[in-house]
């Protein structure tokens, strides 16, 4: 919901600007957030001047959002004013871009060894949906430039994070993707950084997502664990499992199974354990033909 805070009318070298500035409620994102925007407004399209929500002010800031939208309307104003010649539009706003196409299935290898055991899953993977005729992505996510997320929720205002690495490449291969293959073995109990750091910035996702459509992707979608441990007992994929399934429902992915594998200090090779590679193989393949279901509510970083 929308609701209008202010429109001031600025005459300045025979140019007229209309500078208006909104409140929008995005308490279905999350709850109490408020995001405020300043357009131009006038002839054509109106353009983004200045966002801001409240999710970005700590309760030890001395401003607020509001407070810094109002004073980003009144600078605004004044720059209008001030500069010769009147100010120069730009020709387009800032908007979402269309994201070309991608592979039918996204592997995330989340291990920093590429030969590992988590890298024979994910061949299994990969093979196994090629297999049915789908395109097939596998992403080794610590070959990546992944910053951390730092929480700041600015993604909220445009849809796009505020750091701009290699995960403004993954992002759209993420969303697009029907079937997300997500491959992790157990680091201290949880998953290894570089994994968790996509995890985290997928973030953006969600909120370019909950600008767009009010929540997440278009069309549902299917995800998928392959966890490895080296230690005896399922209890030690947790943590691992906890981790997956949030970052996938806050995505609006569905959780369609997982094969987890322990004891891997003591077999050492994943493709000595009878069944493995079937199962594996079988697990795709159901979640390639799973029906498409409906999809999960988001969370907070």
């Amino acid at each position: 919901m929308r609701e209008l805070l202010s429109r001031a009318e600025v005459v300045a070298s025979g140019k007229n600007y209309v500078l208006a500035l909104y409140r929008d409620d995005l308490s279905s994102v999350f709850p109490g957030m408020v995001r405020f925007r300043l357009l131009l407004e006038g002839a054509g399209r109106p353009v983004v001047l200045f966002s801001t929500n409240t999710y970005e002010y700590s309760p030890l800031l001395s401003i607020d959002a509001e407070r810094a939208a109002r004073q980003a309307a009144a600078d605004w104003e004044a720059a209008i004013l001030a500069a010769p010649g009147g100010l120069v539009r730009p020709d387009e706003p800032p908007s979402f871009h269309a994201e070309p196409p991608h592979g039918d299935v996204l592997v995330l290898q989340g291990s920093p060894r590429p030969d590992g055991s988590c890298a024979v899953l994910a061949k299994w993977a990969a093979e196994a949906a090629q297999s049915v005729g789908r395109q097939v992505e596998v992403v080794f996510v610590h070959d990546l430039d992944v910053r951390p997320c730092i929480g700041c929720y600015q993604c909220y205002n445009t849809g796009d994070c505020t750091f701009d690495d290699d995960m403004t490449r993954l992002a759209p291969a993420i969303r697009a993707a029907s079937l997300l293959v997500v491959c992790s073995p157990v680091y201290t109990n949880t998953v290894p950084a570089g994994l968790k750091a996509v995890i985290d910035r997928a973030q953006a996702i969600h909120a370019r997502d909950a600008l767009q459509t009010g929540g997440p992707g278009a069309a549902p979608r299917g995800g998928l664990l392959l966890a490895t441990a080296g230690r005896m007992g399922t209890e030690n994929f947790s943590c691992v499992q906890s981790v997956v399934r949030a970052f996938m429902a806050n995505l609006g992915i569905r959780y369609r199974g997982e094969v987890l594998v322990d004891d891997l200090d003591a077999r050492r090779d994943p493709r000595s354990v009878p069944g493995l590679e079937e199962r594996v193989r079988s697990t795709v393949l159901s979640a390639i033909r799973a029906p498409e279901t409906t999809r999960s509510t988001g969370t907070r970083p």
